[in-house]
């Protein structure tokens, strides 16, 4: 489906909660997308496997790969550190491979600073409505009513760096948002017309923000 030289890189980003891992999973399982794997300093959740959904570290080591200038992005997310090492996903890219990022708006945000010689194309996921973002976040491993209301606090923060993204799409589908985004990538690729409604999205987003 890709057949450029270089790769392409795709970031998704999203409120948590809204369904960017799920969508990552997808594009790299039917897509042949290499999900970047980042280091984080967060505990493991139930479920996840260590250097296959992230490189857990403790404080001592991340900060070691700050002062190396080892990181493409990084930020502070809900008290725990994030990080996406630069050398594995250049190789990649330069190999002609498609590397898609499971990163917020603060790491989206440094990547397109960086201002890379590879194709960019960035995704902001948004949920249905907030209520639905709050039943998805109390049925996950977040039974802690405090979580889950720091999560809600935060998605009011989160929403607004909707406007610096290429595409939102919203996520009240999770096979019809998958098609959207694969849709506005192969569009992107290939310089075809896309269907995009940016004050649809501009609308819903003043919806969940009102």
């Amino acid at each position: 489906m890709f057949l450029k030289k270089d790769g392409i890189m795709v970031i998704l980003s999203s409120p948590s909660g809204a369904g960017k891992t799920t969508l990552v999973k997808l594009l790299s399982e039917r897509n042949n997308f290499n999900i970047s794997i980042s280091h984080t300093t967060r505990k493991p959740r139930e479920k996840e496997t260590k250097n296959k959904d992230y490189y857990f570290v403790d404080e001592t080591e991340f900060n070691e790969l700050i002062k190396n200038d080892e990181f493409l992005e990084y930020a502070k997310v809900f008290n725990n550190l994030y990080g996406t090492t630069k050398s594995p996903v250049i190789k990649r890219l330069k190999n002609g491979e498609n590397v898609i990022f499971d990163i917020d708006w603060q790491g989206a945000d440094q990547i397109k600073n960086k201002k890379l010689d590879f194709k960019l194309i960035t995704f902001f996921i948004l949920p249905p409505s907030k209520e639905i973002l709050f039943e998805r976040l109390s049925n996950r491993d977040m039974k802690d009513k405090l979580i889950v209301d720091e999560r809600m606090k935060e998605f009011s923060r989160d929403v607004l760096h909707w406007i610096n993204y290429d595409y939102v799409i919203i996520n009240d589908d999770l096979e019809k948002c998958y098609q959207k985004i694969k849709n506005l990538i192969d569009n992107e690729i290939n310089n075809t017309p896309k269907s995009y409604d940016k004050n649809f999205i501009r609308s819903h987003v003043e919806k969940l923000t009102s």
